[in-house]
């Protein structure tokens, strides 16, 4: 009886699949976790960016998204040593913060993932999401900025948007903490008021889940700010919340083909 549920446990435990890709003649990786048993739904799809300093396994042990959401493809993708203001000479992995940065590298690495995981898995296309914390949040926006019509909605942690220009509206979760000093709280505040405007969202916000505050929108494109006490740091709660806010969220085809 032990043994049979040995078995059973280690069959549901997630195992990931290492992709590979050559972009500009550089080898790229990622770790993608495909849904857990039998199928014939189009599956969700969610990219997940660490922070910089960071890696594809430390994203996949804070966020864990593939155990909150095991009907959903989720991809963390690794990155590249790249220099920031922390980091001047780019000693450790991150992502471009801005459209033409290291050549849009990360954008192309981006691009040719989207590619592969629609050949090799059946992708519902209006449920596609990108979340991120730190360096990888900045990305987050930025991939928002390039690929206005694609995403459902994003999940920014612990990061302004710094030089990404924002043009259209999309379901947004933010997290936060107040005693952050690497992302401080009052550009991220700002960032969250950009967005509130740009989403058409009510300065009135309601409670959404214990520490996070909804402000909705008449077009569907809610803010949901989660904001917590502490640092720079990845709270144990938020990727729950995360998955919750995304579930909530499918890209509205019929708005997108909407003349602007």
């Amino acid at each position: 009886m032990q043994a049979a549920i040995l078995l059973a446990a280690i069959a549901l435990t997630a195992t990931p699949e290492h992709l590979h890709w050559t972009v500009d003649d550089t080898k790229r990786e990622a770790l993608v976790y495909a849904p857990r048993g039998k199928t014939t739904e189009p599956a969700p799809l969610v990219f997940v960016f660490h922070g910089h300093g960071g890696s594809s396994k430390n994203a996949d042990r804070s966020f864990h998204l593939e155990d909150v959401w095991p009907e959903a493809i989720v991809v963390y993708p690794q990155g590249l040593n790249t220099p920031t203001r922390i980091d001047p000479q780019g000693k450790r992995p991150g992502w471009q913060i801005s459209a033409g940065a290291q050549d849009d590298r990360d954008l192309k690495l981006f691009d040719d993932m989207l590619a592969t995981i629609k050949e090799k898995y059946r992708v519902d296309e209006n449920r596609i999401y990108a979340t991120g914390h730190s360096n990888g949040a900045i990305f987050t926006y930025l991939l928002w900025s390039t690929h206005p019509d694609l995403f459902a909605a994003v999940a920014p942690s612990s990061a302004p948007r710094g030089q990404v220009e924002l043009s259209k509206p999309l379901p947004v979760f933010h997290v936060a903490g107040v005693q952050d000093r690497i992302a401080p709280f009052a550009l991220q505040q700002a960032t969250l008021a950009d967005v509130r405007k740009l989403n058409g969202c009510s300065d009135k916000g309601t409670e959404w889940a214990p520490g996070c505050t909804s402000y909705p929108s008449k077009a569907g494109t809610p803010l949901v700010a989660f904001i917590h006490p502490g640092g720079h740091v990845f709270p144990k709660e938020a990727p729950a919340l995360i998955v919750r806010f995304f579930q909530e969220h499918a890209r509205d085809v019929a708005a997108d083909s909407r003349p602007r």
